[in-house]
């Protein structure tokens, strides 16, 4: 039974693939720039190797290698990804849409087809690309990657591929035009270099293994995005769009309605509004309770490659450190409260920035790297033969208690924002429920996590230097 509602999808996909083979304004760019950057590529690691060789840094060239490989994956994706730009805007533009749209297609299956027909020509042109370097490494008698470090590199390319095409058809049914879809682009392009480069020196450090985790993360991001574009396409809001305007006007009084939920005072505010925000956030919560525990989890378990010895000395170094935090910061001195309070509303802010450019998967980023170095200073305590459990007590409960839970609902309500992003609403735009997801995020932060930040960042001052000098350095 799916097969066949499947089928009309893969219909359009293939009438759509064959028609961008035919266009030789498609199948110039692939074949021409794609076959003539890999070669491009195999000089660069033939002349690098070269060099290297010389001071006996053989390792930088054998880690290069796999690096231009995935470079060269990379290129004809964000070549050919003006397809997808234009699968469905483009063809508005051209007047050619109509007919399809009147076809007795349903919505998500005339997008899925579109979809398909837009990721084909990328990964051809990838894997072409990647079937010229190889080769040309063969031939100037160069050591290919690793096995399984070619296969990483291709599971990141189709992830890769399919996270930009299926992001530019989401900017396509809601682009007015090419130009428009053109510079949308830009939110797409950037976002995947700035990644590009932290996956690279992911494999100068040759930690391979953490680029598995990018596979992963990738995989949910290209799910999310997916499912996105099916929650909002609909082909008359797509025929009736002729022009967006900005604004601001509009999106701030959404903005407010939303926030203010109808309530009349503050009292009523947090009773119903404020409460009811924080109900649609229990599973978010959820996840985000066992994201802390496998922070603490995977930061305990490096502990097997970054151990070290504390010695005495170093101990005595920290007790002199405490006390000096507790001369320094007397009861009542209010400029370390601001200083810990605004450093930690940053790292919410940056999680709240990372979540809107992925649906809220890196948001979480902040709170599992704070969890995990918090497993990891606990299990180095412990493999020195001092008690963790003291060490919680007197380092992090005092203010953790509170900073831990304000973290996790800011970070629920980031992952919320991503929800409510790829749930169908076909009574809002896309836009629309952005900023509705932004106004709840502000009702959680203003509502009850700077609040608590704050007095966290109190306790933190006050509290905790004098309780960890009483328990731990007796």
């Amino acid at each position: 039974m799916m097969k066949n509602k499947f089928f009309p999808a893969w219909v359009i996909a293939k009438r759509e693939v064959r028609d961008q083979f035919r266009d030789w304004r498609i199948i110039f760019p692939i074949l021409g720039l794609t076959i003539f950057f890999p070669f491009l590529m195999n000089f660069t690691a033939s002349q690098i190797l070269s060099f290297v060789e010389r001071y006996g840094a053989t390792i930088v060239g054998e880690r290069l290698v796999p690096f231009l490989m995935m470079i060269v994956g990379f290129f004809p994706i964000s070549v050919s990804m003006v397809i997808a730009l234009e699968s469905f805007v483009g063809e508005k533009e051209r007047g050619s849409i109509e007919p399809l749209l009147n076809t007795p297609l349903a919505d998500w299956q005339l997008y899925v087809g579109k979809l398909l027909s837009s990721v084909v020509p990328p990964l051809v042109g990838s894997f072409l690309g990647m079937t010229v370097y190889c080769t040309g490494l063969l031939l100037n008698d160069v050591p290919l990657p690793e096995p399984h470090m070619m296969l990483q590199i291709v599971a990141l390319t189709i992830v890769q591929a399919v996270v930009m095409v299926s992001g530019a058809v989401v900017v396509s049914i809601q682009a007015t035009s090419v130009r428009a879809a053109n510079l949308l682009a830009s939110f797409i392009v950037i976002p995947m270099a700035l990644l590009i480069q932290g996956e690279s020196v992911v494999m100068f450090w040759g930690n391979y293994g953490t680029l598995w985790w990018a596979v992963f993360g990738l995989a949910v991001l290209a799910v999310l995005l997916v499912r996105v574009g099916l929650a909002h396409f609909q082909r008359e809001e797509l025929l009736g769009r002729e022009i967006d305007v900005l604004n601001i006007r509009w999106g701030w009084r959404t903005f407010v309605a939303e926030f203010k939920g109808g309530a009349k005072s503050l009292k009523e505010w947090y009773r119903h509004v404020f409460t009811h925000t924080i109900r649609n956030l229990r599973w978010s919560l959820l996840i985000t309770l066992f994201l802390v525990i496998g922070g603490v989890w995977l930061g305990s378990l490096q502990i097997n490659q970054f151990r070290f010895s504390l010695e005495a000395s170093g101990l005595s170094d920290m007790n002199a450190s405490i006390s000096n935090l507790v001369q320094l910061w007397p009861v009542g001195s209010v400029a370390p409260v601001f200083a810990i309070f605004w450093q930690n509303i940053r790292s919410l802010l940056i999680g709240f920035l990372l979540g809107l450019l992925s649906f809220g998967i890196f948001g979480t980023l902040p709170l599992l790297a704070t969890m995990g170095v918090t497993g990891y200073l606990m299990s180095l305590l412990s493999a020195n033969g001092m008690q963790a459990g003291v060490y919680l007590i007197g380092f992090i409960l005092p203010h953790g208690l509170i900073e831990i839970p304000a973290a996790m609902l800011a970070t629920a309500a980031v992952l919320q924002a991503g929800v409510i992003l790829a749930t169908p609403n076909h009574e809002q735009t896309i836009g629309e429920v952005w900023i509705r997801s932004i106004a709840n995020w502000a009702k959680i932060m203003l509502g009850v996590v700077i609040p608590m930040l704050f007095i966290g960042a109190m306790i933190e001052v006050w509290v905790t230097p004098r309780l960890a000098l009483l328990l731990f350095f007796q």
